[in-house]
């Protein structure tokens, strides 16, 4: 209501006022108390999004030696004999769809083996994938060897790792998974990153 002068009555602007300060409270609550309970707690929802296991601390692999091969790309890295079993053929399999399946991602990414011992099938391996890069590692008492394969869980009979282009050696994976999970995984790590 306006009084005789023209000029809005106290209870309509405070009315106005009040309508106003619950619109921002409607608005900024929920923004404020999203950003108290990131930054202020570290609270981070439950939830995930990738399919492998994260290796938690990442391993940060070495520079130079055989490890060099791990640097510069995204890397799909299987360590194991090289006289390669069923669980090692079936894991290689695993490992090249996933790579197959990146296209256009294609040159970003690369296969590795690291064969422990029993290097190696050459046949078998050249005929099944030529873009696989192996790396002969079977060399007993070479300290330097040995501490790269000790950055590598134990159990890894049937597991294709995920090392980043500066060498950190993050994610696993279970070669009896679906595949799909790695590949969907990497395509997101391959599109949000702007290294390798």
């Amino acid at each position: 209501m306006n009084s005789p002068g023209g000029i809005p009555d106290a209870r309509a602007l405070l009315r106005s006022r009040l309508v106003l300060l619950l619109l921002a409270a409607l608005f900024l609550g929920p923004l404020s108390l999203s950003f108290a309970l990131y930054y202020g707690w570290h609270w981070r929802p439950a939830g995930q999004t990738n399919h492998g296991t994260l290796i938690q601390p990442p391993q940060s692999l070495p520079t130079t030696g055989s490890a060099a091969v791990l640097r510069g790309k995204w890397s799909l890295v299987y360590v194991g004999a090289g006289d390669c079993n069923a669980d090692c053929r079936a894991t290689l399999y695993f490992m090249r769809q996933t790579y197959l399946g990146l296209a256009q991602l294609m040159p970003r990414a690369q296969q590795v083996f690291l064969v422990t011992s029993s290097c190696c099938d050459d046949a078998y391996l050249e005929r099944e994938d030529p873009a696989l890069i192996t790396v002969n590692l079977d060399s007993p008492g070479d300290s330097q060897v040995a501490a790269l394969l000790a950055l590598f869980p134990a159990d890894r009979a049937t597991t294709v790792f995920i090392v980043d282009p500066k060498g950190n050696l993050m994610m696993r994976y279970d070669a009896h998974a679906v595949p799909k999970g790695l590949h969907e995984d990497l395509q997101k790590l391959l599109n949000l990153s702007h290294i390798g």
